[in-house]
């Protein structure tokens, strides 16, 4: 029968997984299968699983459940192996990586930062700050009808929210990076100007929660600030 994986952890990991069910539509008991030094977190299924509300949560909560035993190397959702020999001989092969990614993670989680601002407020600010972005929508409010004006101040203000964007994303990685071990940072999408993740000690994690609310307080009008975790170390899994 197929498995689902969750997680990877060393074989002397606790797991207390007994009564966690799995996903899929008829959900099988979480177990482990042990290899050597090693130990993957797995259940039986039946189907192709698909990533469904359910299923997701799921595969979190049996991920964030095996942290608090111990480091773990969360799956991403949806990876399956056709047996138990098949992962056995994963585990095997890669067993050094396995090891190594094990330690970096020790005594750690990740948190994930996003920020993003209003449009209008942004612009509003732009406008009341940059001379000549004022003064061009005010020749464009009082009907001046020239047809490089529009474009000009376009270009103005884009130029202008990426250099005020660009300077606060620096300015809130540069205050976070030092409570953590490891951090990434990632292409912002969408209304986002910030998208990074950070892998917090333990010991460190309540400082770095007051230093981020203290964060979002200053970040000034219209920015949004959003931080999730702790959560599996999923963006430094190599």
């Amino acid at each position: 029968m197929a498995l689902y994986v969750y997680a990877i952890t060393a074989e002397n990991h606790p797991l207390d997984i007994d009564g966690l069910s799995g996903v899929g539509s008829e959900p099988a008991s979480v177990r482990g299968i042990s290899s050597g030094p090693l130990c993957a977190v797995v259940s039986d299924i039946s189907e192709k699983i698909r990533p469904k509300r359910r299923d997701l949560s799921i595969h979190q909560e049996v991920q964030e459940h095996l942290m608090r035993g111990g480091p773990v190397l969360p799956l991403q959702f949806g990876y399956t192996a056709a047996d138990e020999s098949t992962v056995e001989q994963v585990l095997q092969r890669d067993a050094d990586g396995y090891l190594a990614n094990l330690d970096r993670v020790e005594g750690c989680a990740e948190f994930h930062v996003r920020a993003s601002q209003d449009e209008g407020d942004l612009l509003r600010l732009i406008l009341r700050e940059t001379p000549e972005a004022r003064e061009l929508n005010e020749r464009i409010r009082g009907g001046d009808r020239d047809p490089q004006l529009p474009l000009a101040l376009g270009q103005l203000v884009a130029a202008q929210v990426r250099e005020r964007q660009d300077a606060l994303a620096s300015a809130l990685v540069e205050a976070l990076v030092p409570y953590a071990r490891e951090h990434t940072v990632r292409q912002a999408s969408g209304e986002d100007f910030l998208n990074f993740s950070l892998l917090v000690p333990d010991d460190r994690q309540e400082a770095f929660r007051t230093e981020a609310a203290d964060l979002a307080r200053q970040a000034g009008d219209g920015v949004e600030f959003r931080l999730n975790g702790p959560l599996p170390p999923y963006s430094f899994v190599e």
